[in-house]
């Protein structure tokens, strides 16, 4: 079996099927991202993914493990954890206590341990303060360590997000539009933090993105969406070329 697999998978609230039997596996070490048209149903997988949402039908398999009634708080756990469309970071903290709540899914003691600040937390804390530097460094964040969020560039919070999803220490991290609202500059330089996630930190990448220029810098395979079902699936150029997808998204 494959590293990650949804196998049929299907969202229905009401009448309406956000996401219509959608079936694809992504591979240890891969880039893998899905593109489609606003309402095609990307993020309502994330959900799915994420447990935020239980399917109407189908399985999710992660690392040869049914998923698919695994409880949301456990998701991280298991090692999968993700970033959002619209960020979600606490904006009247800092960004070092942002980055610890990442670390909130390997919490070991007990609170009343933590009352009492024994030594087994203060090892804990140090522990999670060093995996968090070590974060920091790697995204070239140390410059915004004590900064408030609400007081940081758009551009910053993105990367941001994604240095608290990596806080997890994820096998899997799912990307929600990381290039939404970034210009050029910031663009670039999301997809070499794309690339060095994986190739430096190991870490499989599935992501959703309408930025194309990206999509066709990072991705080893794609998947097109519209109206909750797969379009076509393959390389990026093999995508594109698809009559399909040309017709209900490229729009050329």
């Amino acid at each position: 079996m494959s590293f990650f697999t949804v196998d049929g998978i299907s969202l229905q609230f009401g009448g309406l099927k956000a996401v219509d039997a959608v079936s694809f596996s992504v591979e240890k070490g891969e880039i893998f991202t899905i593109i489609g048209p606003n309402g095609a149903g990307k993020t309502s997988i994330f959900n799915l993914i994420s447990r935020l949402y239980n399917p109407t039908s189908g399985k999710l398999f992660f690392e040869g493990r049914d998923i698919t009634d695994v409880p949301p708080h456990q998701i991280a756990k298991l090692g999968i954890a993700r970033t959002f469309q619209n960020i979600e970071l606490f904006e009247n903290a800092t960004m070092l206590a942002n980055l610890l709540v990442g670390r909130h899914c390997h919490a070991t003691t007990q609170m009343w341990q933590e009352m009492l600040f024994l030594p087994s937390v203060r090892r804990a804390e140090r522990d999670h303060r060093r995996k968090v530097e070590e974060v920091i460094e790697f995204l070239d964040l140390q410059a915004y360590r004590d900064k408030l969020i609400a007081g940081l560039p758009y551009g910053v919070r993105k990367v941001i997000e994604v240095a608290r999803a990596l806080c997890s220490e994820p096998k899997l991290i799912l990307l929600d539009e990381p290039s939404s609202g970034l210009n050029v500059e910031e663009t670039d330089d999301m997809s070499f933090w794309i690339r060095d996630i994986r190739s430096e930190l190991g870490i499989t990448v599935l992501m959703v993105e309408h930025d194309m220029t990206l999509v066709n810098r990072v991705s080893d395979r794609v998947l097109a969406l519209n109206y909750g079902k797969v379009l076509a699936s393959g390389t990026p150029s093999e995508v594109q070329a698809h009559p399909d997808v040309i017709a209900a998204y490229l729009g050329a």
